[in-house]
């Protein structure tokens, strides 16, 4: 009974784990560069994200969005807070591990252009990962690589040509391809069809699904579009000047959001929510420097609802059957 009680609470924890991590990034200047100020790009910030899902990630351009992912993936350093994945902590590992952590945590870039080597065939550039971590043999690899490519839209012949021969979309698939090569467990999609055309988007946006059902892969999708997040994922977490502030079920936060930034961002959606059970909140002005964000609640200054306490004391999340809003009027508004 005590064994069967162990199993159950192995498989309901999650994937990666995201707890207090913070990422400020220094602002230098003078004559001896000393710093002067940092950005606060992260700070934080804790999310969960299990085996299989899509958890989306919006909020305006800026608000940090990329940098959290890249710092999951451990291509930024010095950051503080926890980052586990399968239970194993990632901050402090050497770069051996982190290489080797590398076969299950990928990432698909917003521009595929500057994501592709130019000087490799696209052969070389999806045989590469297997190259890297030794997968196979030659003629393995090749095999691997035909179906890789097949399997994102595109035919054989695509792979003795190079990535400027391409339009964006399928060039967006060749990435993709490149990202599954080694099976992970989590892909990291930063923006990956903001830079496509709508008709494409939807293409690229059913290819990810189609993979991600196919091969059991969590998603991280970070992306200002809440279109295109509600389309994609099951959960979504919404970001403001570097902090959570809201996080749920798609359908019930695009149904009944319960943050100010929420409700203002989805009322920006073009077409509206069938059944939505919103009073829309406008926003004013513009984004506060991340290099001196605003005390207390950080989107007080452009909340036509803020108080004296929001200017003071920063709200603290209240949690709700997997919902947490941080807001101290959220019932009011």
């Amino acid at each position: 009974m005590v064994a069967t009680m162990t199993m159950v609470a192995a498989m309901t924890k999650p994937l990666l784990s995201v707890k207090g991590l913070t990422k400020h990034f220094p602002v230098r200047g003078g004559i001896f560069m000393r710093q002067t100020g940092a950005v606060h790009a992260v700070d934080d910030i804790s999310l969960e994200i299990n085996a299989g899902e899509t958890l989306g990630l919006v909020g305006e351009s800026g608000c940090g969005k990329s940098t959290l992912g890249k710092t999951i993936l451990q291509l930024l350093g010095s950051y503080k807070g926890s980052i586990q994945f399968e239970g194993q902590e990632l901050s402090g590992l050497s770069n051996k591990k982190i290489r080797a952590l590398r076969r299950d945590i990928q990432i698909i870039f917003q521009d595929p252009m500057e994501s592709l080597n130019s000087r490799h065939t696209v052969g070389q550039i999806i045989e590469e990962p297997l190259k890297i971590h030794n997968i196979g043999d030659s003629e393995s690899r090749k095999r691997e690589v035909l179906a890789l490519i097949k399997r994102v839209g595109l035919n054989e012949s695509s792979l003795e040509k190079y990535p400027h021969e391409f339009s964006g979309g399928q060039r967006q698939r060749i990435g993709i391809a490149r990202a599954i090569a080694l099976k992970p467990k989590l892909v990291i999609c930063d923006e990956p069809v903001s830079a496509l055309d709508v008709s494409i988007q939807s293409q690229i946006l059913n290819l990810l699904m189609a993979l991600q059902q196919e091969m059991n892969m969590a998603l991280l999708f970070i992306s200002h579009d809440l279109s295109v997040v509600r389309h994609i994922s099951d959960r979504v977490a919404v970001m403001y000047l570097g902090e959570i502030v809201e996080t749920g079920n798609v359908q019930e936060l695009y149904s009944s959001p319960k943050h100010p930034y929420t409700k203002a961002l989805i009322k920006a959606i073009p077409q509206p929510i069938a059944g939505a059970n919103i009073n829309f909140v406008e926003m004013q002005g513009d984004v506060p420097s991340p290099i001196n964000p605003p005390s207390g609640c950080r989107f007080h200054p452009r909340c036509l609802h803020a108080t004296e306490q929001c200017s003071k004391a920063a709200p603290k999340p209240e949690k709700n059957d997997n919902y947490s809003v941080s807001c101290h009027h959220w019932r009011t508004i």
